[in-house]
């Protein structure tokens, strides 16, 4: 894939667990675009119909290693799209995941570019609830938001914050930053 055309119809919505990103995601694929799910949902799904190691609150560096590759899978299978594809968290999540898990520095400068423009759910307590997929509290959620801020910052993209809106709002707020 190449980073100059690709990358630049690749949306990313990241941030804080349990922001409504999935929901986002949902309310943009009934509109038309392409959509990728995150990557930590269906690993966790995968997992506890086996044998459950890779799980992030078992063991976060497998969950993490996975979650590197599937984002990686993600990408090559979508390098084809010519128009927006929007992707529930991306590879640089789950690199950043993988750092936090394992303390060891990973280099993310050199990987495919996304958009420049990034779409970070805050943390949003009115809404956030753990379920089976994500059974930790708020604040592992804000910590992780923290760390997704920064890196997602140092790499050069251009963060912008989703509001605290209904889900319709949310996604003409995304796709009017996009025109």
């Amino acid at each position: 894939m190449s980073n100059d055309l690709a990358g630049r119809h690749h949306v990313v919505l990241s941030g804080c667990s349990g922001g409504g990103k999935s929901t986002l995601l949902a309310e943009l694929a009934r509109r038309g675009f392409p959509t990728v799910p995150e990557p930590g949902r269906r690993i966790v799904e995968d997992e506890r119909r086996g044998a459950g190691t890779a799980l992030p609150w078992v063991d976060l560096a497998a969950f993490a290693r996975r979650a590197i590759e599937m984002a990686s899978r993600d990408r090559e299978e979508t390098a084809s799209s010519t128009g927006w594809v929007f992707f529930d968290r991306s590879l640089v999540d789950a690199v950043v995941a993988l750092r936090h898990a394992t303390g060891a520095s990973i280099p993310l400068e050199s990987h495919e570019r996304y958009h420049s423009k990034v779409f970070l759910a805050p943390p949003w307590p009115d809404i956030y609830v753990a379920d089976r997929e994500r059974p930790y509290d708020l604040d592992g959620a804000i910590a992780e938001y923290d760390r997704l801020f920064a890196s997602y910052g140092d790499l050069g993209y251009e963060t912008i914050l989703l509001p605290k809106v209904s889900v319709v709002e949310r996604a003409d707020f995304v796709l009017h930053h996009l025109r």
